[in-house]
């Protein structure tokens, strides 16, 4: 845990400062106003200003061929950023890594990495692909699960079981290919596989978006009223999906929290497990280091964040910093790797809450 009163000069190397300034892109594979992305992007330029490292956000608008032809282009500019930021989302990041270390460029793979054939073929970070530095990920299985524990715990609590005694659950996936997606979803099954009183009647993917999953719940809970099911809750793989469950329930005549429990993943629902969108600003914090010879894979290139639970005893402290997305608040530098210790961060929510200045008016 860090130390409220920590000083943000902690280290030593690089002759005791920031090496030089940096300048990273990240090409986002979201779409302008998609929240998580708008807020992973902002986190990275709020750590950028207090870090030396101008920022440059390339969006692909949800475009994977966009996405590639924006990477493709970053990798060829006669003036080359010292480092590019991708996301694997649905596989499409490959052939910017490839060319990226055709072209020298330095890559973080952020939040989702490779997997299956790609992961087989190309081995870990700095292998077959030298310029591939590593990757930040959120430990999202461990999240998925939880977060269905919490569901499966409140409907225990309430006696939601349908006739027949059992749990029913609705599951709503981002995709089927993207690796933050699978690893949400695999968390689900676990705590199901481990509750026999569970079912989750259908998992269906709405591609992220609120309209999609507003759609999709609406024509669950209307084949459940035909089935004589009555559902206990709705499982989300991220808060605009949950959003989009909540108006589908609301619609369909049932009250939230009373008698259908809906949960999400971000910073947003209260039922929610959240703060992985601050990958983007610890992404930075990694870049820095490393630009400045404290290496972040002295512990390993593959760096995974905790996320943990927003609950009603944390909401109070990390809600208004995202309803307002005011990240110039946080002091990435103190989070930096101390001196000697190159790869041991502490980016968990607790070490974010305990960072954070307190609001005007309230005594230390």
């Amino acid at each position: 845990m860090l130390a409220a009163g920590m000083a943000c000069s902690i280290f030593a190397y690089a002759g005791g400062s920031l090496a030089k300034p940096l300048d990273i892109v990240f090409v986002n594979p979201g779409k302008t106003g998609e929240v998580y992305w708008d807020m992973v992007a902002q986190t990275m330029q709020a750590a950028g200003r207090r870090l030396d490292a101008h920022v440059e956000v390339l969006t692909s608008q949800r475009n994977y061929r966009t996405m590639q032809e924006l990477g493709f282009g970053v990798v060829a500019r006669p003036d080359k950023p010292d480092f590019l930021i991708l996301s694997n989302e649905e596989s499409a990041a490959v052939p910017i890594l490839e060319a990226a270390e055709a072209a020298g460029v330095k890559t973080l793979l952020l939040s989702n990495t490779l997997i299956g054939e790609d992961a087989a073929r190309l081995g870990p970070p700095r292998e077959k692909l030298k310029t591939w530095l590593g990757d930040i990920t959120t430990d999202l299985q461990t999240a998925g699960a939880r977060m269905a524990n919490a569901l499966i715990g409140v409907a225990r609590a309430e006696k939601s079981q349908s006739p027949d005694g059992k749990i029913h659950i609705l599951g709503i996936g981002g995709d089927e290919i993207t690796p933050a997606s699978i690893a949400r979803n695999a968390g689900l099954k676990l705590a199901v596989d481990a509750a026999p009183d569970v079912v989750v009647d259908r998992l269906l993917f709405a591609n992220w978006t609120q309209s999609e999953a507003e759609q999709v719940t609406a024509n669950y809970l209307g084949w459940a009223s035909r089935k004589g099911i009555r559902p206990a809750g709705i499982w989300a793989g991220n808060d605009p999906m949950a959003l989009g469950a909540l108006r589908a329930a609301i619609a369909a005549g049932l009250v939230p929290g009373r008698n259908i429990q809906v949960v999400g993943l971000n910073c947003r629902l209260l039922l929610t497990d959240g703060g992985h969108f601050l990958l983007g600003g610890w992404s930075i914090v990694l870049l820095r280091d490393y630009a400045d010879g404290c290496d972040f894979a002295a512990v390993s290139p593959r760096v995974e964040v905790k996320t943990s639970a927003i609950t009603r005893d944390n909401l109070a402290s990390v809600g208004d910093l995202i309803r307002t997305r005011a990240f110039d608040r946080i002091d990435f530098a103190r989070f930096r790797a101390k001196a000697g210790r190159c790869g041991q961060y502490d980016f968990s929510l607790d070490a974010l809450i305990s960072s954070l200045p307190l609001p005007e008016g309230v005594a230390d």
